[in-house]
C-alpha cells in the first residue's frame, strides 16, 4: 500500500517521544492550536514534538517498536491551512494496527513451527545415519568419501547433499551454496545477512543455523563464508512508509532480512530515512520498483541457475540457490489479486508464509459488480448476509486456482474478514498430488437471496477413497459430480435460486495455527501489541467455527486433512429470518438453545456479530422459526400475501385437501414438523470465555479506508 490513509490522532504522535533523541535529528516543541469554537475564541491548545532532519520537520508516530517519521509544517498550521490530523492521514491509519499486530504474532507461530519441524527431522535423520553406522560396524560404504571440516566434524558427501539440498518436508532450510545469499532481499547488501546473525536467537533455529561463537568470527572471510548461515526473508511487497518492515525487523528476531519494496521513490526514500531512524537500516533493504517485476526476477534467477546446473560438463551438479521469500506480504490499497501469480513463484514452495490483504470489499462481498469480481477472483459473489465469507472464499479460490497452474497447493492457515478488508494467511508448497484435490474442494453455491435465504452448494468434483490392486491400502480417485444439488426454485419458499462461484470449499482455518498464536498471545507485551484484546477475540471465534463432519465423512477428515471439505460453510442471522417471517426478531440464547435441543451444533461466525452457523439443515431452521411466530411472536397472517416467501414458509395455504407431493419429500416434511422444539435459553447460552472482544465497534467517525492517497 502506497501511503494508507487514515485520521491519526495527535495524542497518538505524543506518546513516547521521549523515548528517543538520536544525533542527527534535533528535537523541539511547537504549541498550535488544536481546535477553534464557533465564536472564534481559543480552545485548547497542543504541544507538538517536532524533529528537524537535514532542514525538514517531522512528528514521530510509534507503533508496536517501530516509529515513523511524518512531514510536519508548523507555518502551515499556525496559517491554518491545514492540521495535524490532516499533515498525517496519508501516512499512518491506527485502524490497521490490528492487522499488523496480528500479522507478526502469526508470522512469529509460523516460524517457530517451522523450526521445531526442521529440528524434528534433523533429528531423524541424525538417528538414521548413526544406525545405518551401527549396521554396517563403523565401516563407511566405498561409494562415501569422508571429508573433515575446519572444525573437525567428518561428514560423507551423502550428508553434503542432503544438507545441501531442499527438503520437501522441510519448511525453513539452510542456504545452499556457502555464500548463500537472497538477491532480491540482499543485492545492494551482500554482507547484510553475516552482519546480523546475532539477531538470531538460538532457541528459535534448527540445528544446523546456531550461531557463530566469537572465536570463529576472528577467522578468515573465506572461513565465515562456509559456515552455514541461518536465513529468514520476509518480502514487505507494497511498504509504503516501511511501517511493518520495521515491526517485522525488530520484532521478530529470527528474521535475518526484510525487503521494503515500494514504486514511489519517495516512499523508499521515506523506508530509508525511517529505517536509519530506527537503527535498522542494515536489516532492512528498501527496493523501488513495480513488486511483481521484483518477485518475477526471482523467478528467473532461479531458473537461469537450474539451466546452468544442467549444462554443466563433468562433476556434480550444483544446488540451485534458493532466494525465495520465506514470507511475503501482500498489503495493497484494493486488490491482491493482480499480484497472486508474482507472489506464489517468489515464496518458497517448501511451506513458504504468503500474508495477503484485499481491501475491495464492494467487489468481493458485494452484489453490484459481479463482472469485477469474477475477472479478478474467478468467481461471481452471492447476495446475502454471509457474503463476506463467500469473499472469503472467492479470494482463496483465485489463490488456490492460480498456484495450482505451477504445482503449488495452499493450505489456509487463517482466513477473517476484518472491518472492511479480509486478511489471509496461507502455506505454499510444492505438491502435484495435492493439486489434483482441488476441484474436489471447489464448489459453486445456489441462493434464495431473493426470497428465504437459504442456500445449496455443489462441489464441481469429487475424490474418494478406493481399494488399489493389492487390497491392502486405498488410493483417492478423482472424477465427476453429480448434478444439479438442487432445484431452479427454492425448495422452501419457492423463490428464485441465483447462482455464485465457483469459490473455495475447503475449511477456512488451521485450528492447530490459531492455538499456537492464542497460546503465545499471554507472553505478548501489551505495550507493543495494543490491539491484543480484539486479537484473542476474533481467533477464539474463528477457533469455534468449526462443526463436526457427517458421521460418513469423519475417518476421511481425520486421515486425510488435504482432501477435507466444509460441509457446513456460511452462516445466517436470525433478524433475517424474523424480517422474512415479518415478525419479532428471537435472541441469540434462545434460538441457540432450540438449535441444540433437537441435537444439532450451533456457533457463531467470526465475520458478523450475532452470525449464527449450524449443522442442521434449512428445513429444521425454517420447522425452529414456525414455532417462534406459533408460541412466541405471532403475526398478522391476514396481511401475508400469497406468493410470498412468508406465505409458503408459515404453510398458510396448506389444508388437508392440498394435493400431495413426492411421498418421501412428504414423509420427511413431516418427520420435521413433528419435531418438538423448546427456546431453552440456558441451553443456548455461551459458555466460552466471557469478556473477550470478538467484534469491533467503530471507534470513530468516518471511520474506515476512506480516499486513496497521491504519490508524490
Amino acid at each position: 500500500m502506497l501511503f494508507s490513509p487514515s485520521i491519526a490522532s495527535s495524542r497518538l504522535v505524543l506518546r513516547n517521544v521521549n523515548r528517543f533523541l538520536l544525533k542527527p535529528y534535533r528535537l523541539r516543541i511547537v504549541r498550535t492550536m488544536a481546535s477553534e469554537t464557533k465564536n472564534g475564541s481559543s480552545a485548547a491548545t497542543t504541544d507538538i514534538p517536532i524533529i528537524t532532519k537535514d532542514g525538514q520537520e517531522f512528528t514521530e508516530v510509534k507503533e508496536g517498536l517501530a516509529r515513523i517519521l511524518v512531514p510536519f509544517s508548523a507555518k502551515d498550521i499556525a496559517d491554518k491551512k491545514s492540521n495535524v490530523e490532516e499533515q498525517q492521514k496519508v501516512f499512518y491509519n491506527p485502524i490497521q494496527q490490528f492487522n499488523r499486530d496480528l500479522t507478526v504474532l502469526a508470522i512469529k507461530a509460523y516460524a517457530e513451527d517451522a523450526f521445531a519441524k526442521r529440528r524434528a527431522g534433523n533429528a531423524e535423520k541424525a538417528a538414521k545415519r548413526k544406525r545405518e553406522k551401527t549396521d554396517t560396524g563403523g565401516r563407511n560404504s566405498k561409494k562415501e568419501k569422508v571429508t573433515e571440516n575446519a572444525d573437525g566434524v567428518t561428514s560423507t558427501a551423502d550428508d553434503a547433499t542432503k544438507n545441501g539440498a531442499q527438503s520437501d518436508d522441510a519448511d525453513i532450510t539452510l542456504p545452499d551454496a556457502p555464500n548463500g545469499q537472497d538477491k532480491g532481499s540482499q543485492e545492494e547488501n551482500p554482507e547484510n545477512i553475516h552482519r546480523n546473525s546475532d539477531d538470531v536467537p538460538n532457541a528459535d533455529q534448527p540445528a544446523e543455523s546456531l550461531q557463530p561463537t566469537e572465536d570463529q568470527e576472528t577467522k578468515s572471510t573465506e572461513a565465515r563464508n562456509n559456515q552455514p548461515t541461518p536465513k529468514f526473508t520476509i518480502l514487505d511487497a507494497l511498504s509504503a512508509t516501511g511501517l511493518r518492515a520495521l515491526r517485522y525487523a525488530q520484532e521478530l528476531p529470527f528474521v535475518t532480512s526484510v525487503t521494503a519494496n515500494d514504486l514511489s521513490p519517495s516512499a523508499v526514500q521515506a523506508i530509508k530515512q525511517n529505517a536509519e531512524h530506527n537503527g535498522v537500516e542494515s536489516k532492512v533493504n528498501a527496493t523501488s520498483g513495480d513488486a511483481r517485476a521484483h518477485m518475477y526476477s526471482l523467478l528467473t534467477s532461479y531458473e537461469v541457475a537450474e539451466e546452468k546446473g544442467k549444462n554443466k560438463k563433468g562433476g556434480n551438479k550444483p544446488n540451485k540457490p534458493n532466494n525465495k521469500y520465506n514470507v511475503i506480504d501482500l498489503d495493497p490499497y484494493g486488490t491482491a489479486a493482480t499480484f497472486f501469480d508474482a507472489a506464489l513463484n517468489a515464496v518458497r514452495d517448501d511451506g513458504g508464509l504468503l500474508c495477503v490483504t484485499c481491501t475491495d470489499s464492494g467487489v468481493f462481498a458485494s452484489h453490484g459488480y459481479p463482472e469485477k469480481t469474477f475477472a479478478l477472483y474467478g468467481g461471481i459473489p452471492a447476495k446475502g448476509w454471509h457474503s463476506h465469507e463467500v469473499g472469503l472464499r472467492l479470494i482463496l479460490h483465485g489463490l488456490a486456482s492460480t498456484a495450482a497452474r505451477y504445482g503449488l497447493a495452499i493450505e489456509p492457515l487463517l482466513s477473517l474478514s476484518i472491518d472492511y478488508y479480509v486478511r489471509i494467511f496461507v502455506k505454499v508448497r510444492k505438491s502435484p498430488a495435492e493439486v489434483k484435490f482441488l476441484a474436489g474442494k471447489t464448489m459453486i453455491v445456489y441462493s434464495c437471496d431473493q426470497g428465504c435465504g437459504a442456500w445449496e452448494t455443489q462441489f464441481l468434483a469429487r475424490s474418494r477413497k478406493a481399494p488399489n490392486a493389492s487390497g491392502k491400502g486405498v488410493f483417492y480417485k478423482h472424477g465427476l459430480a453429480m448434478a444439479p444439488t438442487t432445484d431452479r426454485l427454492c425448495k422452501e419458499c419457492g423463490s428464485k435460486m441465483h447462482l455464485s462461484g465457483p469459490m473455495y470449499g475447503g475449511p477456512l482455518h488451521s485450528p492447530d495455527f490459531i492455538k499456537k498464536i492464542l497460546d503465545d498471545l499471554p507472553n505478548a507485551s501489551d505495550e507493543i501489541y495494543g490491539t491484543k484484546p480484539r486479537i484473542e477475540g476474533m481467533l477464539q471465534t474463528a477457533l469455534e467455527e468449526f462443526l463436526t463432519p457427517p458421521e460418513d465423512r469423519m475417518e476421511g477428515h481425520r486421515e486425510d486433512e488435504f482432501a477435507a471439505i466444509e460441509h457446513y460453510p456460511f452462516y445466517f442471522h436470525p433478524a433475517k429470518l424474523a424480517g422474512t417471517l415479518h415478525c419479532m426478531s428471537p435472541d441469540e440464547d434462545s434460538f441457540r438453545g432450540a438449535l441444540r435441543s433437537l441435537g444439532y451444533e450451533v456457533t457463531r461466525s467470526h465475520c458478523k456479530g450475532g452470525s449464527i452457523k449450524t449443522n442442521a439443515p434449512w428445513s429444521v431452521i425454517w420447522h425452529v422459526m414456525r414455532e417462534w411466530v406459533r408460541e412466541k411472536a405471532p403475526v398478522r397472517v391476514d396481511r401475508i400475501k400469497e406468493n410470498t416467501p412468508a406465505y409458503t414458509l408459515l404453510r398458510l395455504g396448506k389444508t388437508d385437501e392440498t394435493p400431495k407431493e413426492d411421498p418421501a419429500k412428504d414423509a420427511e416434511r413431516e418427520t420435521i414438523d413433528n419435531l418438538k422444539v423448546v427456546f431453552d435459553q440456558k441451553l443456548g447460552r455461551d459458555v466460552s470465555k466471557k469478556g473477550l472482544v470478538r467484534y469491533q465497534t467503530n471507534p470513530r467517525e468516518h471511520w474506515g479506508p476512506q480516499s486513496k492517497a497521491k504519490g508524490h
